[in-house]
Protein backbone atom coordinates (compact mmCIF):
# COMPACT_ATOMS: atom_id res chain seq x y z
CA UNK A 1 0.00 0.00 0.00
CA UNK A 2 1.49 3.32 -1.17
CA UNK A 3 0.89 6.23 1.58
CA UNK A 4 -1.47 8.00 -0.52
CA UNK A 5 -3.52 4.85 -0.58
CA UNK A 6 -2.88 4.37 3.60
CA UNK A 7 -3.58 8.26 3.80
CA UNK A 8 -6.89 7.74 2.05
CA UNK A 9 -7.80 4.65 4.03
CA UNK A 10 -7.07 6.38 7.15
CA UNK A 11 -9.60 9.24 6.37
CA UNK A 12 -12.13 10.07 8.83
CA UNK A 13 -10.62 7.83 11.61
CA UNK A 14 -9.59 8.21 14.79
CA UNK A 15 -6.04 8.15 13.45
CA UNK A 16 -6.33 10.29 11.06
CA UNK A 17 -6.89 13.23 13.55
CA UNK A 18 -3.74 11.93 15.34
CA UNK A 19 -1.53 11.61 12.36
CA UNK A 20 -2.87 14.95 11.51
CA UNK A 21 -2.26 16.52 15.06
CA UNK A 22 1.42 14.87 14.82
CA UNK A 23 1.90 16.53 11.40
CA UNK A 24 0.68 19.50 12.30
CA UNK A 25 3.16 20.03 15.68
CA UNK A 26 5.95 19.04 13.33
CA UNK A 27 4.90 21.71 10.60
CA UNK A 28 4.99 24.14 13.38
CA UNK A 29 8.66 23.10 14.38
CA UNK A 30 10.00 23.32 10.62
CA UNK A 31 8.20 26.97 10.35
CA UNK A 32 9.86 28.39 13.16
CA UNK A 33 12.63 27.16 11.98
CA UNK A 34 12.80 28.55 8.72
CA UNK A 35 11.65 31.41 10.00
CA UNK A 36 15.01 31.09 12.39
CA UNK A 37 16.87 31.08 9.34
CA UNK A 38 15.25 33.51 7.27
CA UNK A 39 16.22 35.88 9.90
CA UNK A 40 19.27 35.03 10.64
CA UNK A 41 22.56 37.21 10.42
CA UNK A 42 22.09 37.27 6.72
CA UNK A 43 20.28 39.13 4.27
CA UNK A 44 15.96 37.54 4.84
CA UNK A 45 16.13 37.61 0.52
CA UNK A 46 19.15 35.70 -0.09
CA UNK A 47 18.58 33.01 2.32
CA UNK A 48 14.78 32.47 1.40
CA UNK A 49 16.17 31.84 -2.12
CA UNK A 50 18.73 29.23 -0.91
CA UNK A 51 16.03 27.75 1.23
CA UNK A 52 13.81 27.60 -1.68
CA UNK A 53 16.41 25.86 -3.89
CA UNK A 54 17.38 23.66 -1.59
CA UNK A 55 13.60 22.41 -1.00
CA UNK A 56 13.19 22.54 -5.23
CA UNK A 57 15.96 19.82 -5.94
CA UNK A 58 14.98 17.39 -3.47
CA UNK A 59 11.22 17.59 -4.30
CA UNK A 60 12.84 17.08 -8.48
CA UNK A 61 13.22 13.49 -7.92
CA UNK A 62 9.89 12.76 -6.45
CA UNK A 63 7.88 14.87 -8.67
CA UNK A 64 9.66 13.19 -11.95
CA UNK A 65 9.71 9.17 -10.53
CA UNK A 66 7.77 8.61 -7.99
CA UNK A 67 4.27 10.37 -8.33
CA UNK A 68 1.89 10.71 -10.95
CA UNK A 69 1.88 13.79 -13.42
CA UNK A 70 -0.70 16.68 -12.72
CA UNK A 71 -3.25 16.99 -15.35
CA UNK A 72 -4.02 20.31 -17.04
CA UNK A 73 -6.27 21.27 -14.40
CA UNK A 74 -3.90 20.99 -11.79
CA UNK A 75 -1.19 22.54 -13.59
CA UNK A 76 -3.79 26.01 -13.35
CA UNK A 77 -4.06 25.08 -9.24
CA UNK A 78 -0.55 24.56 -8.91
CA UNK A 79 -0.12 28.13 -10.80
CA UNK A 80 -2.44 30.04 -8.44
CA UNK A 81 -0.45 28.32 -5.58
CA UNK A 82 2.82 29.63 -6.65
CA UNK A 83 1.87 32.75 -7.24
CA UNK A 84 0.11 32.83 -3.54
CA UNK A 85 3.34 31.70 -2.03
CA UNK A 86 5.61 33.96 -4.11
CA UNK A 87 3.52 37.06 -2.50
CA UNK A 88 3.68 35.61 1.06
CA UNK A 89 7.70 35.26 0.80
CA UNK A 90 7.95 38.52 -0.74
CA UNK A 91 5.39 40.38 2.39
CA UNK A 92 7.63 38.28 4.62
CA UNK A 93 10.89 39.40 3.26
CA UNK A 94 9.68 43.19 3.88
CA UNK A 95 8.85 42.56 7.10
CA UNK A 96 12.01 41.00 8.28
CA UNK A 97 13.98 43.68 6.43
CA UNK A 98 12.11 45.97 9.14
CA UNK A 99 12.10 43.82 12.56
CA UNK A 100 13.15 41.71 14.68
CA UNK A 101 12.40 37.87 14.36
CA UNK A 102 11.15 37.82 18.02
CA UNK A 103 8.57 40.99 16.94
CA UNK A 104 7.50 39.71 13.22
CA UNK A 105 7.20 35.72 13.71
CA UNK A 106 4.75 35.76 16.88
CA UNK A 107 2.66 38.46 14.99
CA UNK A 108 2.94 36.38 11.78
CA UNK A 109 2.02 33.08 13.53
CA UNK A 110 -0.84 34.91 15.53
CA UNK A 111 -2.94 36.72 13.08
CA UNK A 112 -2.24 33.12 10.47
CA UNK A 113 -4.71 30.85 13.11
CA UNK A 114 -7.42 33.37 13.48
CA UNK A 115 -7.68 34.29 9.78
CA UNK A 116 -7.40 30.17 8.46
CA UNK A 117 -10.75 29.28 10.27
CA UNK A 118 -12.22 32.49 8.92
CA UNK A 119 -11.75 31.25 5.24
CA UNK A 120 -12.29 27.72 5.95
CA UNK A 121 -15.31 28.34 7.62
CA UNK A 122 -16.52 30.75 4.02
CA UNK A 123 -14.47 28.26 1.23
CA UNK A 124 -14.94 24.79 2.80
CA UNK A 125 -17.90 25.66 4.93
CA UNK A 126 -16.24 24.28 8.36
CA UNK A 127 -18.17 24.90 11.50
CA UNK A 128 -16.33 25.17 14.91
CA UNK A 129 -17.11 24.49 18.31
CA UNK A 130 -17.09 27.01 20.81
CA UNK A 131 -14.27 25.47 22.46
CA UNK A 132 -12.48 25.13 19.08
CA UNK A 133 -12.90 29.46 18.85
CA UNK A 134 -11.69 29.23 22.81
CA UNK A 135 -8.36 27.31 21.78
CA UNK A 136 -7.40 29.73 18.61
CA UNK A 137 -8.15 32.90 20.59
CA UNK A 138 -6.06 31.04 23.77
CA UNK A 139 -3.36 30.23 20.91
CA UNK A 140 -3.40 33.54 18.97
CA UNK A 141 -3.88 35.68 22.03
CA UNK A 142 -1.32 34.25 23.99
CA UNK A 143 1.01 35.00 20.78
CA UNK A 144 -0.26 38.46 20.43
CA UNK A 145 1.06 39.29 23.79
CA UNK A 146 4.36 37.67 23.25
CA UNK A 147 4.86 39.60 20.65
CA UNK A 148 3.54 43.02 22.73
CA UNK A 149 6.27 42.16 25.16
CA UNK A 150 8.93 42.05 22.73
CA UNK A 151 7.78 45.25 21.30
CA UNK A 152 8.14 47.29 24.32
CA UNK A 153 11.50 45.78 24.39
CA UNK A 154 12.67 47.18 20.79
CA UNK A 155 15.30 49.62 21.07
CA UNK A 156 16.98 50.07 17.70
CA UNK A 157 15.00 50.18 14.56
CA UNK A 158 11.83 51.69 16.07
CA UNK A 159 12.14 53.90 13.36
CA UNK A 160 10.70 51.30 10.88
CA UNK A 161 8.23 49.58 13.50
CA UNK A 162 4.88 50.46 12.23
CA UNK A 163 6.29 48.85 9.10
CA UNK A 164 7.32 45.79 10.05
CA UNK A 165 3.78 45.40 11.95
CA UNK A 166 2.15 46.13 9.32
CA UNK A 167 3.94 43.61 6.98
CA UNK A 168 3.09 40.96 10.00
CA UNK A 169 -0.26 40.99 9.97
CA UNK A 170 0.01 41.31 6.32
CA UNK A 171 1.99 38.14 6.14
CA UNK A 172 -0.08 36.46 8.89
CA UNK A 173 -3.38 36.96 6.60
CA UNK A 174 -1.58 35.66 3.87
CA UNK A 175 -0.32 32.96 5.25
CA UNK A 176 -3.95 31.51 6.04
CA UNK A 177 -4.87 32.46 1.99
CA UNK A 178 -2.22 29.91 1.48
CA UNK A 179 -3.00 27.50 4.02
CA UNK A 180 -6.64 27.80 2.66
CA UNK A 181 -5.58 27.39 -1.29
CA UNK A 182 -3.21 24.61 -1.00
CA UNK A 183 -6.24 22.55 1.13
CA UNK A 184 -8.10 22.77 -1.98
CA UNK A 185 -5.09 22.17 -4.18
CA UNK A 186 -4.98 18.71 -2.09
CA UNK A 187 -8.89 17.81 -2.48
CA UNK A 188 -8.67 18.47 -6.44
CA UNK A 189 -5.57 16.51 -6.67
CA UNK A 190 -5.90 12.83 -7.70
CA UNK A 191 -2.92 11.65 -5.23
CA UNK A 192 -2.21 14.46 -2.31
CA UNK A 193 1.72 13.92 -3.11
CA UNK A 194 1.64 15.46 -6.59
CA UNK A 195 0.18 18.11 -5.91
CA UNK A 196 2.72 18.64 -2.59
CA UNK A 197 6.02 17.55 -5.00
CA UNK A 198 5.55 19.54 -8.18
CA UNK A 199 4.47 22.83 -5.99
CA UNK A 200 7.86 22.80 -4.21
CA UNK A 201 9.80 22.44 -7.28
CA UNK A 202 7.41 25.34 -8.98
CA UNK A 203 8.06 26.95 -5.40
CA UNK A 204 11.59 27.00 -5.72
CA UNK A 205 11.83 29.05 -9.18
CA UNK A 206 11.33 32.61 -8.38
CA UNK A 207 12.75 33.59 -4.79
CA UNK A 208 16.46 31.93 -5.85
CA UNK A 209 16.02 34.55 -8.79
CA UNK A 210 15.61 37.46 -6.51
CA UNK A 211 18.00 35.94 -4.21
CA UNK A 212 20.80 36.02 -7.13
CA UNK A 213 19.76 39.55 -8.45
CA UNK A 214 20.14 41.07 -5.04
CA UNK A 215 23.37 38.95 -4.06
CA UNK A 216 24.72 40.54 -7.17
CA UNK A 217 23.07 44.01 -6.40
CA UNK A 218 24.92 43.68 -2.37
CA UNK A 219 28.29 42.39 -4.25
CA UNK A 220 28.37 45.68 -6.35
CA UNK A 221 28.27 47.74 -3.20
CA UNK A 222 30.38 45.80 -1.58
CA UNK A 223 27.97 44.67 1.03
CA UNK A 224 27.76 40.84 0.05
CA UNK A 225 26.83 38.13 2.42
CA UNK A 226 29.41 36.21 3.41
Amino acid sequence: MSVSEWILAIEGTPAAAQVAMGLALFSALAHATLGALQKGRHDPWTSRGAIDLAAALLALPVALLLVPAPDRFLWLVLVGAWVIQTGYKWLMAMAYTRGHYTLVYPIVRGTGPLATILFAGIVFGEVFTGGQWQGVMLLSGGIFALALINIRGVRLGRETLIGAVVFAVLTGISVAVYTTYDAYGIRVSPDPFTFLAWFFVGDGVVMPLIALARYRRLAAAGRAPA
